[in-house]
């Protein structure tokens, strides 16, 4: 994997860059649309590369690794192979959903010792088997196996959990030196850097994994409970210290607000389930606010979707329709709403980037915030 810095906006930290995989090139900043079991909820692949030109999606090692198992995975020739994805792939460790377990799990040094939520079924994740179940899985980018504490945590707890993360850590590079890619390309290994909501943790953590030369470097542990000016606080604190040859990856976040501030703090990728959870609840996210279609103010009203979207949807059906099949609790709507609020990301990112090269980042962001936090 290459990652090439094109350009640093004059007034803020916000970057344009382009990440080179075995799968292709990625432009940044970048949304990934999350396909936790391999499948982005409601979308067809087709319309993620044609109609939303998504660079990269993300799949869920917790998920694939329960069902359909690494047996069948392996036979198919990885994930990208079995569910025909042929862009950049990315999968994250499975610690955030292990550690959201809660009673369901028991933390150790060796790894956490959980239930399986489909069937109650016993099973271990240590940072070497998660390194072998990424490997299976056959994304270009791996996450390393992570303790994700609650955003409240106290300082005590949240250290503790950071220095176990960084002895896994050790054994998750180690393993990944041990293994080869499977299936004839090269994989990236990216550390996580936690440490709460304590800046001398974050600062710290943000060293410790530079040790590594990784050819990115994740923050986690963020939008987990924490008030947003903490964790834009925490952003910068992270950023001042990683390499800024380096992509930076920000997991689980978030609102389109959200990305654009920490797209001025320096970060360049992003996945969120947001654009397909909100859209099947009826929430679209436009370019001038945000609409509730299921409000009886869009019964009547036939304009389309979005006349500034970035969708076929958008511009073929009309408000009233949309809520006409939410409100009749239609497949469709979801599938529509989905792919609406997927396109908007992509295309936020994407303006988020022309800015950037033209100079004027800061300006642009400052208005899109403004309407982007509006009710329509």
């Amino acid at each position: 994997m290459k990652f090439t810095l094109q350009y640093t906006d004059p007034q803020t930290k916000a970057r344009a860059g382009k990440i080179e995989t075995a799968h292709g090139t990625i432009e940044t900043p970048i949304f990934m649309p999350v396909g936790t079991a391999a499948s982005v909820k409601g979308i067809f692949h087709r319309d993620l590369r044609d109609d939303v030109k998504a660079q990269i999606i993300l799949a869920n090692t917790y998920h694939l690794y329960l069902r359909p198992g690494m047996e069948t995975i392996e036979k198919a020739g990885g994930v990208p192979r079995f569910s025909t994805w042929d862009r950049p792939m990315l999968t994250d460790s499975g610690g955030f959903q292990v550690f959201s377990l809660a009673a369901r799990r028991k933390i150790t040094e060796e790894g956490v010792r959980f239930s399986s939520h489909i069937d109650g079924s016993k099973h271990i994740f240590t940072p070497e088997n998660v390194i072998d179940t990424e490997r299976t899985i056959g994304a270009d980018i791996m996450m390393a196996f992570d303790e994700c504490p609650d955003g409240n945590s106290d300082y005590t707890y949240a250290k503790r959990s950071l220095e176990m993360t960084q002895r896994w850590l050790d054994r998750c590079f180690n393993q990944y030196e041990r293994t080869a890619p499977k299936y004839g390309y090269y994989q990236s290994l990216f550390p996580i850097v936690q440490g709460c909501t304590y800046p001398d943790l974050r600062a710290s953590a943000a060293e410790f994994v530079t040790q590594y030369e990784a050819d990115g470097y994740a923050i986690g542990g963020l939008a987990v409970g924490e008030p947003a000016p903490v964790m834009y606080e925490m952003i910068e604190v992270v950023n001042a210290v990683l390499p800024t040859d380096r992509p930076r990856y920000l997991l689980g976040v978030g609102t389109p607000i959200n990305i654009l501030e920490a797209i001025e703090r320096g970060v360049d990728m992003f996945d969120c389930v947001m654009p397909t959870r909100n859209g099947r609840n009826g929430m679209l996210f436009t370019s001038e606010g945000i609409i509730n279609i299921r409000n009886e103010k869009w019964k009547d009203d036939f304009s389309p979707i979005d006349p500034n979207g970035a969708s076929f949807v958008d511009t073929l059906y009309s408000k009233a329709y949309l809520r006409h099949l939410n409100i009749s609790g239609e497949m469709m709507a979801a599938q529509i709403a989905s792919l609406h609020n997927v396109a908007f990301y992509l295309w936020l990112v994407g303006e988020a980037r022309k800015h950037i090269i033209a100079g004027d980042f800061k300006q642009w962001k400052d208005e899109m915030v403004v309407k982007l936090a509006r009710r329509l």
